[in-house]
């Protein structure tokens, strides 16, 4: 069954292509290339669901969605390679320091004061690396 949303599911590979690009630029297809000898698959996984099918939705901008991103990967308190590709990607679509600072200090209250520490130091890490 096709999805009104995205009715040529065989575009799911190109649409995320184009989505990791906008979103994380050379950030995102780093990870992507890190994949290619050990899980090829996996990469490709990336590029349909999460970007093809997931982050093209209309129902949210990119913006949001990297609210709710970085949100989710500071609150497991174990991802942080991947909060910071987020952080970057947040700054790429238009979100301040501020308000990534505002949104890790907010996880305080639901995930605990280590979740938020750790997501603070990785968007330290990652402001000191990029320009504000």
């Amino acid at each position: 069954m096709l999805n009104p949303t995205h009715p040529n599911p065989d575009d799911r590979y190109a649409r995320g292509q184009r989505a990791l690009a906008e979103i994380d630029g050379a950030a995102g297809q780093a990870v992507i290339d890190s994949l290619a000898d050990i899980a090829p698959d996996f990469a490709r996984y990336l590029f349909e669901f999460p970007f093809g099918d997931i982050y093209s939705r209309p129902g949210l901008d990119l913006r949001s969605r990297e609210i709710a991103t970085i949100a989710a990967l500071a609150a497991l308190g174990h991802a942080v390679p991947q909060l910071k590709v987020h952080i970057r990607a947040g700054l790429n679509v238009g979100l301040t320091q501020t308000e990534i600072v505002e949104i890790l200090m907010q996880m305080a209250v639901y995930a605990g004061f280590p979740a938020a520490l750790n997501g603070l130091f990785a968007a330290r890490e990652v402001f000191a690396d990029k320009p504000s």
